[in-house]
C-alpha cells in the first residue's frame, strides 16, 4: 500500500518562500515519477512541477525561474521549493506519485501567499 505525505506549506507574503515535502511509503519495485499539483479556489486541478526517476524535470511556464523540483530516492521524497512566491500561488498543493501505473496522491497542503 503506497502513502504519500504532504508538508511544509503556510502562509508567507509575496516575494517570500517555502518548501514542500513529499514522502511516500510502500515503494518497492522501481522508484515512481513523483510530481506536484495545486488547486486554488473555484478552479482546477492543474501540474506545477514533476520529476521522473531519472531526475528529469518539468514546469509548468508560470513558475519556471521560481520554483524548483527534486528528489531525493533514498527516502522516496519529492521537494518544491518555491521562491518569490505571488498571491497568484495561493492554492492547495497536492504531491502525486505514478508507480506501477497507478497514482496516488497526498491530502494537499495550503499554500497562502499575502500581497
Amino acid at each position: 500500500q503506497v502513502q504519500v505525505v504532504e508538508s511544509g506549506g503556510g502562509s508567507v507574503q509575496a516575494g517570500g518562500s517555502l518548501r514542500l515535502s513529499c514522502a511516500a511509503s510502500g515503494i518497492i519495485f522501481k522508484l515512481p515519477v513523483m510530481g506536484w499539483y495545486r488547486q486554488a479556489p473555484g478552479k482546477q486541478r492543474e501540474l506545477v512541477a514533476t520529476i521522473s526517476s531519472g531526475g528529469s524535470t518539468a514546469y509548468t511556464d508560470s513558475v519556471k525561474g521560481r520554483f524548483t523540483i527534486s528528489r531525493d530516492n533514498a527516502k522516496n521524497t519529492v521537494y518544491l521549493q518555491m521562491n518569490n512566491l505571488k498571491p497568484e500561488d495561493t492554492a492547495d498543493y497536492y504531491c502525486k506519485v505514478t508507480y506501477t501505473l497507478l497514482e496516488y496522491w497526498g491530502q494537499g497542503t495550503q499554500v497562502t501567499v499575502s500581497s
